[in-house]
């Protein structure tokens, strides 16, 4: 395995987005086997992310974990500071003018980074019945939003920032993503679900951002047609049909905003006809973050179906589906074309090698990523 489990050497290849999909894999082996050491390699690797990620930098001046806590409540609260993304390059300093193809290899914070751990967490504690990786999801919700809000001389939230420095003091690229604020809605609604159902009350207090995270997803335009990007938002709308919530009708309306917003999206990404040119032309871990969204289209289907309180019959929703899944065999396609690259690895594959192989290991087995709570 390339997870560098058992390499201490390593460590300074712990990316934090990677390392995501991968303890949902390993969860999900678990899942259809059985065999517990695909559990031990899932605590293993959030043990190591968070002994990595949630410190400082070899390069760094300054050292420890980055929440400032002394040694052993930062074990006992590692991601009370956030999680770097795990760049192969240090953060600008602050006197350091910004050059924005450097900055793709400089490190800080990623909040969508951030989201994909918390639901990692999640689904281990959920597969564990361990309450503190749901305290722990918790704790990255509450730092997350604290610091990447971006707030108005009143101090309400207006915003989300792309990028912050790895002790969330500064923005290190201030624009937000465009599906940052929805990653943030519907995540820490689950992290809140992770915390009630293993009765870990004391640990929840997510509802003041769930709130503003909320207001942040009001009239806003979700359409993309990047394939990552169009990935990501199946992948949301997937979680959210599956959340319980008291807030029906705008879920139902959030949904169907979603929905409209993936079938807009994956016609004009169709429309380029991206996926028939060469493969030195493409970057296979964003077409297989399209291929593990697209997955989630049964599961749609399935969750509305189920739901008709949140999703009555007078809603469009079902309409808004039927029309997407028909294009659910694009994932096949998708995965037929990479599968002799990952196999025969070139160039082009070797690149992003570890981000290929477990975007593609996910595809494959996308059923815990793509859960919310117990399958």
């Amino acid at each position: 395995m390339r997870t560098g489990l058992g390499q201490p050497a390593r460590d300074h290849e712990r990316y934090l987005w990677t390392d995501a999909f991968a303890v949902c894999n390993f969860l999900e082996l678990y899942r259809r086997t059985h065999d517990e050491e695909y559990l031990r390699y899932a605590a293993k690797l959030i043990d190591k992310v968070h002994q990595v990620l949630g410190r400082y930098r070899d390069d760094d001046m300054r050292s420890g974990w980055i929440s400032g806590l002394d040694e052993e409540p930062g074990r006992r609260r590692p991601t009370a500071g956030g999680l770097r993304i795990g760049k192969p390059l240090k953060e600008r300093d602050t006197d350091e003018p910004i050059d924005e193809r450097l900055e793709w290899d400089r490190d800080g914070q990623y909040f969508h980074y951030l989201t994909k751990w918390m639901h990692a967490l999640c689904q281990a504690a959920f597969v564990t019945g361990n309450a503190a990786y749901a305290c722990w999801a918790v704790e990255l919700g509450k730092a997350a939003l604290e610091g990447f809000a971006r707030r108005s001389r009143s101090g309400e939230i207006v915003g989300v920032y792309w990028k912050m420095s790895t002790d969330l003091s500064r923005p290190l690229v201030s624009s937000m993503g465009l599906h940052d604020a929805l990653d943030g809605f519907i995540t820490f609604r689950e992290a809140q679900l992770a915390a009630k159902t293993l009765g870990n009350l004391g640990a929840i207090g997510l509802g003041a951002a769930i709130e503003s995270l909320a207001l942040l997803c009001q009239h806003r335009n979700w359409t993309t047609g990047d394939s990552l990007g169009l990935g990501g938002l199946m992948f949301d709308a997937c979680r959210l049909c599956r959340l319980s919530g008291e807030d029906a009708l705008n879920d139902a309306c959030l949904l169907e905003e979603l929905m409209d917003a993936c079938r807009n999206g994956l016609m004009a990404f169709l429309g380029g006809r991206q996926l028939s040119w060469p493969a030195s032309h493409r970057l296979a871990f964003r077409e297989l973050g399209l291929a593990i969204g697209l997955r989630a289209l049964p599961m749609i289907a399935d969750g509305i179906s189920k739901d008709r309180r949140r999703f009555g019959r007078e809603c469009a929703l079902p309409r808004s589906v039927d029309l997407l899944l028909p294009h659910e065999s694009l994932s096949e396609s998708i995965v037929s074309f990479w599968m002799p690259h990952a196999q025969h690895p070139d160039a082009n594959w070797l690149a992003h090698r570890n981000i290929n192989d477990v975007m593609l290991a996910t595809t494959l087995i996308p059923d815990t990523f793509l859960s919310v709570g117990q399958i």
